[in-house]
């Protein structure tokens, strides 16, 4: 470790020193990239000078600064970003430009002609591991129910595993759910799932677009061993007014933006909600002759607005929230008694962010923000009884209620010193609150609260990183992340070493290779893979350690007429200090202490990732394959043998394809594989003093079928003189094929041998679903 932190230093610090002279000698153009049919701002543009192979690209405010030794009068710079018509422009090269950009979005529908001013970002970009998702890639995709989701577009990459049968879970490169920085507008969300697991909190006509990053994490990013999930809201048209909204089987949704001062402000806001409710509660009432009622609706709330106070100040407000509730209600009346008893669970997330950037000048450009972010949930019970003979009333209330709050605030500086470098620094404080769970308890006698107590705690976060250029065909990214995490009396700090190194074969292939050290301070407390709101987030303690992890990786990209691209990666990833519940163990088991019910181990994964994409054109699609392997270490579980992670498969195969025939129809599909997820058996059971004791096998032993699947779907599409409309038709599970869900022990009576006999039986989640949603803009 000092070694390295020598090593960097030497590498970040001489760019803290540099002459005046070299200053003085060079030309900046700087500026913003904007989306021109909208106003909105472009994250991620590419911008190179012509026949010199220097280049940068935005940030995530579509700020660049590219700077150069002045060698003529005038200079060629090229822009361009995916999905946009790229543009070229020749200016005078004096000491300094400002240059801003509006970008035309293409037209997909026709042949499109690649040229040499396409994007080679993915070849010459330090940053390994990682993919970019539009929200026009996400929603042209099949939907599951009518609602498409961006959680399960990203399943769909190599690398990353879906958990369960129509789960929006995400396990990326052997990781768990919690190991996932999964952030809104550059806030956390601590439970990303809605209807227990099978959709993800994030609208997608709310949404810009997405980045994931598996590995190589810069400098900027940490708190997660895995994956970076960055989620982008709309800003909103500061054009003009528009809108767009949907009807599906289970919901419905409406967005709506436009400008508050044209090409200086606007707003977005975005809502849906589920009816399922409307339809469940007659059903269940009606089937039970009107003794039972049950309901479930989840919603979510999207809201936007940003500023340009001045050229050089930019300001942001935005905020999201959402919630579950599951309900069900029960009426019992006989001779004796008569008994009402209400039951449910309800979770949900809010974020609230504030934030303003600001350009000191064309080299410096800084981001000041402050967020909110709270997570709860509750589970609560409610009887009560009117007996008859003799007269008398009870009740009895429980509750079980847990969550986390975060405030946030921090700030970001992006630094261009020289052609050749470009710096980032920034730092942050956030003060968390967790509340682990309570349990409540009331009867007519009986007040009793078990609870556990509040653990406040803050954290603080350093960090440096260079991106800089040592050659035409070598760069460097590198940089340090240091955090403080004080909690209950005890303080962890850890200084996170990353490096990032590409090396250009030729204008289209590249290698690449990273390594970093991540250090993740909060645990997640899970009974299940189906992203249920009853798994806990608890922080690092004296008796419970922060999760570390270090990964290496190494990396092949190819971009042929930058329209195919191919990567191929392999990675090593070790797991320190996670924690699974103690045998036997849940969040409602006796012990008020969280720590006392998890054991403490270690992990190993490892595999080879292969990705193609076709970006351009009438088809479009993209194609992985992974061969992975992960495996946990604990010392009281399995006797102290090491056993695969539950979400351990050694192949997975994703393929997607979009064909837009004409104007007024898209086809669609993705066809999934993965080899059979592990599973723990029970393999027989015996009786003693008449109860039943069940025998299991190894832990994770046992492998279930092998899981595909095929979804399609065809969009047709109208233009009417005020507004467009779409019919979209898919089908989920196209082939009927019945994936295993889990496998379950039974005992059947043998009328040949009269005796009973084990039996296992497989049960399966989702036969073939069709889905039709109506969907339009204006």
């Amino acid at each position: 470790m000092r070694q390295y932190f020598k090593i960097t230093l030497c590498i970040i610090v001489p760019t803290l020193f540099l002459s005046v002279d070299s200053i003085a000698q060079k030309t900046t153009i700087y500026g913003y990239v904007f989306n021109n049919s909208s106003g909105e701002r472009l994250s991620g543009a590419s911008i190179l000078i012509a026949g010199s192979g220097i280049g940068t690209s935005a940030n995530n405010y579509g700020f660049y600064s590219i700077s150069f030794t002045k060698k003529t009068d005038s200079v060629t710079l090229i822009v361009s970003y995916a999905g946009f018509e790229a543009q070229t422009k020749t200016i005078k090269a004096t000491a300094e430009n400002e240059l801003n950009w509006n970008l035309q979005p293409e037209n997909t529908l026709e042949e499109v002609v690649i040229t040499s001013v396409k994007s080679t970002r993915n070849v010459d970009n330090t940053q390994m591991s990682s993919i970019q998702l539009s929200s026009k890639t996400i929603k042209s995709l099949p939907a599951f129910l009518g609602e498409t989701d961006v959680l399960k577009a990203i399943q769909l990459l190599p690398g990353v595993q879906s958990g369960s049968e129509g789960s929006s879970g995400l396990y990326v490169r052997g990781g768990g759910p919690d190991q996932n920085l999964i952030l809104l507008d550059g806030v956390p969300v601590y439970n990303a799932s809605h209807l227990f697991g099978f959709f993800s909190v994030f609208n997608a006509d709310a949404i810009k677009g997405v980045d994931v990053i598996k590995g190589g994490f810069p400098a900027r990013y940490g708190g997660r061993l895995s994956s970076v999930i960055d989620v982008q809201m709309k800003e909103g048209n500061n054009q003009e007014f528009h809108g767009e909204g949907g009807i599906g089987l289970i919901a419905s949704r409406l967005t709506i933006e436009g400008p508050l001062k044209k090409n200086k402000a606007s707003y977005m806001i975005s809502g849906r909600r589920t009816y399922a409710d409307f339809f469940m509660r007659p059903i269940s009432k009606a089937q039970s002759g009107g003794d039972t009622e049950m309901g479930y609706f989840f919603y979510d709330l999207n809201a936007k607005v940003n500023m340009q106070v001045t050229d050089k100040d930019h300001f942001y407000l935005s905020g999201y929230f959402g919630n579950d509730r599951f309900t069900a209600y029960e009426n019992t009346d006989n001779a004796n008694m008569e008994s009402t008893t209400q039951s449910g669970i309800k979770w949900g997330n809010a974020t609230a962010v504030a934030r303003w950037n600001h350009r000191f000048n064309k080299l410096l450009f800084a981001n000041f923000t402050a967020n909110y972010t709270r997570y709860q949930f509750d589970l609560f019970y409610n009887e009560n009884n009117t007996y008859h003979n003799p007269p008398r009333k009870e009740s009895y209330l429980q509750k079980y209620f847990s969550g986390i709050k975060d405030y946030c605030i921090k700030v970001d500086f992006d630094w261009l010193p020289l052609p050749n470098h470009v710096i980032k620094f920034g730092a942050g404080n956030t003060w968390h609150t967790y509340k682990p769970g309570a349990i409540q308890a009331q009867s007519d006698n009986l007040d009793t609260t078990f609870k556990s107590s509040f653990i406040n705690n803050a954290e603080t976060d350093i960090y440096i990183e260079d991106d800089f250029k040592i050659s035409d065909r070598l760069k460097i990214n590198s940089g340090l992340h240091y955090t403080v995490f004080s909690v209950t009396g005890k303080n962890f700090s850890s200084l996170q070493p990353r490096l990032s190194v590409v090396y250009l074969l030729n204008r289209h292939m590249s290698l690449k290779a990273s390594f970093v050290q991540m250090n993740q301070f909060i645990h997640l407390l899970t009974n299940s893979g189906l992203g249920l709101p009853t798994d806990l987030w608890v922080p690092a303690t004296s008796v419970v350690p922060p999760q570390k992890s270090l990964q290496y990786a190494v990396g092949y990209v190819w971009n042929a007429k930058n329209n195919f691209e191919l990567s191929v990666e392999a990675y090593y990833k070790g797991l320190k200090n996670i924690i699974e519940y103690a045998e036997g163990a849940s969040f409602l088991s006796g012990s008020d202490r969280w720590e006392q019910r998890v054991e403490t181990g270690t992990g190993k994964a490892a595999g080879v990732e292969f990705f193609l994409q076709k970006k351009y054109g009438k088809i479009t699609g993209m194609a992985g394959y992974t061969l992975s392997f992960s495996d946990r270490t604990f010392a009281s579980l399995n006797n102290g043998q090491t056993f695969p992670y539950k979400y351990d498969r050694r192949h997975d195969i994703k393929l997607a394809a979009v064909h837009q025939v004409n104007k007024k129809i898209q086809l669609s599909a993705d066809w999934v594989f993965g080899s059979g997820a592990a599973t723990t058996l029970q393999h027989s059971s015996y009786r003693i003093n008449d109860n039943q004791v069940y025998v299991y096998g190894s832990r994770n032993g046992y492998r279930l079928p092998a899981y595909h699947r095929l979804d399609a779907a065809i969009k047709f599409t109208k233009q009417k003189k005020k507004f467009e409309r779409s019919w979209v038709i898919s089908v989920y599970n196209l082939y009927n094929r019945l994936n295993t869900f889990y496998i379950y022990l039974s005992e059947e009576y043998n009328p040949t041998t009269s005796t009973y006999e084990k039996v296992f039986y497989k049960a399966a989640l989702f036969p073939v679903i069709p889905s039709i949603s109506y969907q339009f803009k204006f």
